[in-house]
């Protein structure tokens, strides 16, 4: 189903424009070279308790590419763009994992004197890892600030997974991927989207009423979907899958995983299959292992033939969006597109949102009795304030 932009209703009074003197665009980090990747997963898993011997497990996929995870490099990219598209704002950039620290970024930041920053998380969908830690790692960052700093308040961009500078791009990479399929294959290939898998508690638990994050991606798929019709003329099969699981076994995770499910699609009779990364906006680990190694090995076993269609990376339309989403900032009364039956996603998240399972929450509540800039967590729609780690790779 896709809903029409949403435009407010003209208020009596308009809403006070309020400016904001930098962007802070906030990743997942990753390591630069063979010498941090250890580190790095050390990092990704503090307070798990991993084994060694699993972190040098995928220590080893990184080291498949050199022991460097392509996303800083994507990163450095996406904040050259944003700079030109947002001339005369400053542009910084800070990782929950590796350097640059978010922590390090906002000291630079209360440093140079900003008073309001708007902060883009790379990430589209709500869920604890993907929204409210991010939020959490910033207010963290806040707290870690001298007593005598003046903290600079941080804004979060509303989520963006169904704004049309995500959404219209995928549909591009959708058909181009298509086109690289043979020619008799492309008319019934199935489009499976991806994104990475979730414990099902924490996938329960996401959005202000719970499984928004598997109901965006299916909301999403179906969007993109419909705009691939309308430049192909052919509806294809939709199928969502997930990639990327990790933890104990004996916690059941989103699925089906994506290698299976290209087995399956093979042994039904079909004749090819796309594979979208929709839960990533760019080629990092996730899919340069995950999908073109591991997901692409499982479908050439079975002989599928596959293409895997590209992530919005730097697309023009997706910088667009960014300085879309600061404007709304800036201005609230401003039109708020999305393309979804969700409508555009609310600027501040309900207290209550994405929250983590009740071992992180009881971390969190610690860390918020502690810190100086508990409130940060207020300007920032959250309700907590501290960081809490998951097993990724980026």
């Amino acid at each position: 189903m896709t809903a029409t932009p949403e435009t407010p209703a003209t208020p009596a009074m308009p809403a006070a424009v309020s400016d904001v003197d930098a962007l802070l665009l906030v990743s997942f980090g990753g390591p630069e070279g063979p010498d941090d990747v250890l580190p790095f997963l050390r990092n990704v898993t503090a307070g798990r308790d991993v084994p060694r011997s699993r972190l040098e497990v995928v220590a080893e996929q990184y080291r498949m590419f050199g022991g460097r995870s392509p996303l800083n490099d994507q990163n450095r990219a996406l904040a050259e763009a944003l700079r030109a598209e947002l001339p005369g704002l400053p542009v910084y950039w800070g990782n929950r994992n590796w350097a640059p620290y978010l922590t390090d970024t906002v000291a630079e930041m209360a440093a140079a004197g900003i008073r309001r920053a708007a902060c883009f998380i790379t990430s589209a969908f709500s869920s604890y890892s993907g929204c409210r830690q991010y939020r959490e790692n910033l207010a963290a960052a806040l707290a870690a600030l001298p007593p005598a700093t003046a903290a600079p308040e941080l804004v979060t961009l509303r989520l963006f997974f169904d704004h049309p500078g995500f959404v219209e791009p995928m549909v591009d990479r959708c058909v181009a991927a298509l086109a690289e399929l043979p020619e008799k294959a492309r008319a019934d290939a199935h489009l499976l989207f991806t994104a990475h898998s979730l414990p099902l508690s924490q996938a329960r638990a996401s959005g202000p009423r719970g499984d928004a994050y598997p109901r965006q991606l299916r909301a999403v798929a179906g969007v993109i979907a419909a705009g691939v019709e309308r430049v192909t003329g052919v509806r294809h099969p939709v199928e969502l899958a997930f990639c990327s699981r990790s933890g104990p076994p004996t916690v059941p995770w989103l699925e089906p995983d994506v290698g299976d499910r290209l087995a399956e699609l093979a042994g039904a009779g079909a004749v090819s299959a796309v594979v979208v990364p929709l839960g990533f906006v760019s080629d990092h680990m996730e899919v340069v292992y995950d999908l073109d190694v591991l997901a692409a090995r499982r479908a050439a076993q079975v002989g599928l033939p596959v293409a895997r269609a590209g992530t919005v990376g730097t697309d023009p339309r997706f910088v667009a969006m960014v300085r879309e989403l600061v404007e709304e900032i800036r201005n609230p009364d401003l039109p708020r597109r999305a393309l979804t039956e969700f409508g555009p996603w609310p600027q501040s998240c309900a207290p209550g949102c994405c929250m983590p399972s009740p071992r992180s929450q009881a971390a969190i509540q610690g860390a918020a009795e502690g810190g100086r800039h508990a409130d940060a967590a207020i300007l920032m729609g959250n309700d907590a304030t501290s960081t809490g780690r998951r097993g990724e790779r980026r």
